[in-house]
């Protein structure tokens, strides 16, 4: 379930999943976008997003995401925060794994709290995540952390990613209401304008036909089944590159 609750311009979404730790599924990506796209056309100028409980998004569900459904709804839902036009504020109030980072840095801007931590474990798993997320933490946390995060699946702690550029201000959810507040008093046609101009910047290129390639070279893998199934056996994958 996804929670909306309006406080007066501004408006809270709540991922409630806290016995998934709020992970993404088909069904929740969904229901977060039409949230997202329901509360900008409501008319509301500032949007905080976080979790329910002690997680901010701990990944993708993985009792069922691997099929092209799924990616489609995710990358739908990142899309429909990026093209808001109006800022979007991920109060980060625990663990932000996998596409749970995905969604804190598809948000304008990140609150995080002392629990907060980011990492992006496919290599762990056999399957990628797309050339717009890889592209996005390289330009936000720098390309150090984000090597770190995507080659040696490395997580970051309040303090690492803070050091990366991925912890705007230090707090919780209300505090990250409080800022949204004070944002959402500011001029909307500008927020809009500099929003467009901001994400025209950070999505400048058009990812290599090569890319592309490797993405889907990797969805459709030995690898990627062999990862799903150890996985559900509680084991070490053994991979081997095909």
């Amino acid at each position: 379930m996804i929670h909306t609750k309006p406080f007066g311009t501004v408006t809270l979404l709540t991922i409630d999943r806290p016995e998934r730790r709020n992970a993404l599924d088909l069904e929740h990506c969904e229901l977060l976008l039409h949230a997202v796209q329901g509360a900008v056309q409501a008319g509301t100028r500032a949007l905080v997003i976080t979790g329910e409980g002690s997680a901010f998004c701990s990944g993708a569900d993985l009792g069922g995401v691997y099929g092209p459904e799924f990616r489609i709804a995710l990358y739908g839902m990142l899309g429909a925060i990026t093209a808001a036009p109006i800022p979007v504020l991920a109060a980060v109030n625990g663990p932000a794994i996998g596409a749970g980072t995905q969604l804190a840095i598809a948000c304008d801007l990140r609150v995080c709290a002392p629990t907060a931590r980011y990492g992006v474990p496919t290599a762990k798993l056999g399957l990628a995540v797309d050339p717009w997320t890889v592209r996005r933490l390289a330009l936000l946390a720098g390309g150090g952390a984000a090597r770190a995060m995507l080659l040696g699946c490395d997580e970051l702690s309040l303090d690492a990613a803070e050091r990366a550029g991925l912890v705007d201000r230090r707090g919780d959810p209300a505090d990250a209401l409080a800022w949204a507040e004070r944002i959402a008093a500011l001029a909307p046609l500008t927020h809009r304008y500099n929003k467009l101009a901001l994400e025209d910047a950070l999505e400048a290129t058009d990812p290599a036909p090569a890319v592309l390639d490797a993405f889907e070279a990797c969805w459709a893998s030995e690898d990627f089944v062999e990862g799903r199934t150890a996985s559900a056996e509680k084991r070490p994958p053994r991979f081997q590159g095909r």
